[in-house]
């Protein structure tokens, strides 16, 4: 199994339970065309936190880290009519372009884009949420974490993305900021009472890495 085998596969499974879509399509095509870096969720991915908010029922969701909204897009579609979707994006320029895709996508009265440091906006939150969804700057994941947990409720689902770091994240001697703090993460959540969780690998074209999933007892 290398990389290219790992993109046929992607392209053919994506062809086959995704197929064509103008809002997601265009959400991905702001990305090249503005410059911002190619870091999304796959669309089998994306398509995995629709129907694990949906199967949940979840009428609110929290997430942070933005970017073009692509995941974004695929949260918000899972909600009901008036449920309430609150992304965290740090970047002014992110987050004006996420905006104009969720808004092509339909789905402007239903999600919120607020700008700034996640630390500083999570204060200003009021809970509970039912579903989280953490893909942001990974060095501060813990934070992150522990403000999923001040904000959640019995039953709430926290899914945090790229916890296996192309595997670096055995690399306890590792000083790159994001491996520290994804295993910093790691041993929050193995140490954490209040959650049950798991940490799955997963391979696509674009990387070999996966995502914790855990439920808020």
């Amino acid at each position: 199994m290398n990389s290219e085998q790992w993109r046929a596969v992607d392209d053919y499974l994506n062809d086959l339970v995704i197929g064509p879509d103008e809002a997601l399509d265009a959400a991905v095509a702001s990305v090249a065309a503005q410059g911002l870096p190619p870091i999304a969720v796959p669309p089998t991915h994306g398509k995995l936190l629709n129907l694990i908010s949906r199967i949940h029922g979840a009428r609110r969701v929290l997430e942070i880290g933005t970017l073009a909204g692509y995941s974004t897009i695929w949260l918000g579609r899972a909600l009901p009519a008036d449920g309430e979707l609150i992304t965290l994006e740090a970047d002014e320029k992110h987050a004006r372009i996420a905006s104009a895709n969720i808004g092509r996508a339909g789905l402007a009265d239903r999600v919120e884009v607020r700008v700034g440091l996640a630390l500083d906006t999570l204060p200003t939150l009021t809970g509970p949420f039912d579903l989280f969804f953490i893909d942001a700057d990974k060095q501060h994941n813990p934070e992150y974490f522990e403000w999923a947990l001040r904000l959640s409720r019995p039953g709430s689902v926290i899914i945090v993305d790229n916890v296996v770091r192309g595997g670096g994240v055995v690399d306890a001697a590792s000083t790159d900021p994001a491996i520290v703090g994804t295993r910093r993460l790691g041993a929050l959540i193995a140490g954490e009472p209040r959650v049950s969780a798991t940490m799955v690998q997963t391979v696509s074209g674009k990387s070999y890495d996966g995502f914790c999933l855990a439920v808020v007892n």
